[in-house]
């Protein structure tokens, strides 16, 4: 069913400026279109989302058709609470990884169907898909030199899978070239924004609010010149005039 609003999401693996991709076009969004614009993320959008990305990515090893369940009660309590709603008043929602992030680890890196993962998906969200979803493609070996700090379960699982997951969204993106922009996120943020910028606003042909007109300035008036006062004598009557 189409919504009012828009929607994006922006797709690929760990290291390839999803957060930093997602929040720039937000802004950029917000301030081209006069549109309220939401700027979220999978797992963690809620506050239970939150809980269950603490479990999903920083919890206990689990197999992979447990991963695929909390992923999916993560996405149907984020869509029926917070994506649905915003899209339903007309705002934009910008979306760090959605169910394309499902297929593409748990089928790709965890080798689960990925029929039956997208079709778990899209029972959970009752249908709904992106107007537009972002691909920032990277090598693995790339992403991984980006990486700080200590991994999650996910980001440690192997270069195989990572290989395997690059893979099953490269496949996903070039069967529906309607909705997916692949992006090529080797370059600097600035390189990638346009990039994002440019393709996100072709396809959703959205309106742009232009900037207030600013009003042409008085004209200056040159001052009337000022005229100085003539003097002017009369002259004396001549003595020698006749009586």
């Amino acid at each position: 069913m189409r919504t009012p609003g828009y929607f994006v999401s922006f797709e690929g693996g760990d290291g390839g400026g999803k957060t930093t991709q997602a929040r720039l076009l937000g802004d950029w969004l917000a301030e081209r279109t006069g549109r309220e614009v939401v700027v979220t993320r999978e797992p963690g959008g809620t506050a239970l989302g939150a809980e269950l990305r603490q479990a999903i990515l920083h919890g206990q090893d689990m197999d992979p058709r447990t991963e695929a369940l909390l992923y999916a009660a993560d996405r149907a309590h984020h869509v029926a609470s917070l994506v649905r709603p915003a899209l339903d008043r007309g705002a934009v929602v910008v979306t760090d990884r959605y169910l394309d992030s499902s297929v593409a680890y748990q089928s790709g890196g965890r080798e689960l169907s990925a029929d039956e993962v997208e079709r778990l998906s899209l029972w959970a969200v009752e249908g709904l898909l992106p107007d537009v979803t972002v691909l920032l493609d990277v090598d693995p070996a790339t992403s991984a030199a980006r990486m700080t700090g200590d991994p999650d379960r996910l980001e440690r699982a192997g270069d195989d899978f990572h290989r395997r997951t690059r893979e099953a969204y490269l496949r996903r993106a070039a069967a529906d070239p309607e909705r997916w922009v692949v992006v090529d996120a080797a370059g600097s943020v600035e390189q990638v924004h346009a990039q994002v910028r440019d393709a996100v606003a072709t396809r959703l042909r959205l309106a742009v609010v232009d900037p207030a007109p600013v009003a042409d300035p008085a004209p200056v008036v040159d001052p009337a010149p000022v005229v100085e006062p003539v003097e002017t004598t009369t002259p004396a009557p001549s003595l020698d005039a006749a009586p």
